[in-house]
């Protein structure tokens, strides 16, 4: 094995939040979470996934902190933590503002603001391939 193949540990996917939302359906989980408090049953149909697999996903879940439990008689009831969420969102902020900043330069470019193009004299005439190839001869 080569000194740049060695095994790297991975962190569990119940450390911390960050790790838990990596996994695509959880977050589909919080999503669905998001407005109101549902119980397993309905994240089920909702989500057309399977009991076992919303259930397993929903302790990730509820072990990282990002969403609370309450039983009503034999059902399960789940509703986000907006305190749990509240580090994600911040991090996530961060990249929001590089994402703002980088959607305007793709909209001012797009506008015909600072285009390099727009600089180029008026009698530029663009050359061809066919131009390229005539000139090798």
């Amino acid at each position: 094995m080569g000194m740049y193949s060695l095994p790297m540990a991975r962190a569990s996917t119940t450390s911390d939040a960050f790790n838990a939302v990596a996994e695509p359906r959880r977050r589909d989980i919080l999503n669905y979470l998001a407005l109101q408090e549902r119980s397993v049953g309905d994240i089920v149909d909702s989500l057309s996934m399977e009991q076992p697999s919303v259930s397993k996903h929903l302790r990730v879940l509820k072990d990282v902190g990002l969403v609370q439990a309450r039983r009503d008689g034999r059902r399960m009831f789940y509703r986000t933590n907006a305190e749990a969420i509240r580090p994600l969102h911040e991090w996530t902020s961060t990249f929001e503002r590089f994402w703002w900043h980088q959607l305007n330069r793709i909209k001012e470019r797009a506008e015909g603001k600072n285009d390099p193009s727009n600089n180029t004299p008026s009698n530029f005439i663009p050359r061809s391939k066919n131009d390229l190839d005539r000139d090798k001869n």
